[in-house]
């Protein structure tokens, strides 16, 4: 049996290109529960044309070795082509739809859209770095100067590509909740609370610092998809790509068997 060749290329929790027989919904129940072998938990890959090459990657003998098993007939799951340095050595213009995996197998497609939002100039946003970086970081940057700060104006922090998010987080909220306690308490499991309000503090009182990193590492593991604000965004420098999460109507409504793990 003929199976249809897939190249597919993971940001989380790993960087890596992998050619597969299984389509994108197959793929991702794949590497998040049906292999021990590889990886329990959620995940998030992008589709790229498989017409794709670079002479980084020896992505034509990866693609031969990419068949259908002899003995049983069934189709190539995984063959690796690269782990590491993935992303600095993909063009956007080969990415096609993202997928955000649940912890169950569970796949949500994004797909790419315009970002028209304008953003208030002093607002302090939350951004979680997911590929190459994993950096919390929080921000006066609107998502724009965001990633090019990071790809273009920064050695010492930043990365050439750069794939992030931006978390739900209720700077207010977190205040309130705080008033009066021995023992801060947050939101964002795992993060150290008294950092997110030094850094939050330190960012109001100080026009000129613009970044503050919270924390090295990724909240991605522990929070719920839900914590996802707008979707999520490629940059290269002035190059900028977004996949935009669905709305709330359409994810209770098309995408429920997802939404309710997420």
């Amino acid at each position: 049996m003929e199976y249809k060749k897939h190249l597919y290329m993971t940001i989380f929790p790993v960087n890596a290109l992998i050619a597969s027989q299984l389509d994108p919904a197959a793929f991702g129940e794949h590497y998040a529960v049906g292999s021990n072998k590889y990886y329990s938990g959620k995940m998030i890959f992008v589709e790229l044309d498989v017409n794709f090459r670079d002479p980084y990657f020896d992505i034509d003998n990866g693609l031969a070795a990419t068949v259908a098993h002899a003995d049983t007939g069934l189709p190539k799951r995984t063959k690796f082509i690269s782990s590491y340095g993935v992303l600095e050595h993909v063009p956007f213009n080969v990415l096609k739809d993202v997928y955000l995996v649940t912890i169950n197998g569970k796949v949500l497609g994004l797909q790419r859209k315009e970002y028209t939002v304008v953003n208030r100039p002093d607002l302090i946003r939350m951004y979680q770095e997911i590929c190459p970086l994993e950096t919390f970081v929080a921000s006066t940057k609107d998502q724009r100067e965001f990633g090019k700060f990071i790809t273009r104006e920064t050695k010492t922090k930043g990365a050439p590509k750069i794939v992030f998010t931006q978390i739900e987080f209720n700077i207010e909220e977190f205040f309130e909740r705080n008033k009066g306690r021995d023992i801060h308490v947050c939101q964002i499991p795992n993060v150290n609370p008294y950092r997110v309000r030094d850094c939050i503090n330190e960012l109001a009182s100080h026009p000129d610092k613009l970044t503050k990193t919270i924390s090295l590492g990724t909240v991605l593991k522990d929070v719920s998809y839900r914590l996802i604000r707008h979707g999520l965004w490629f940059l290269d420098g002035d190059e900028m790509i977004f996949y935009g999460m669905p709305s709330l109507e359409e994810l209770e409504n098309q995408h429920y068997s997802w939404w309710k793990v997420a």
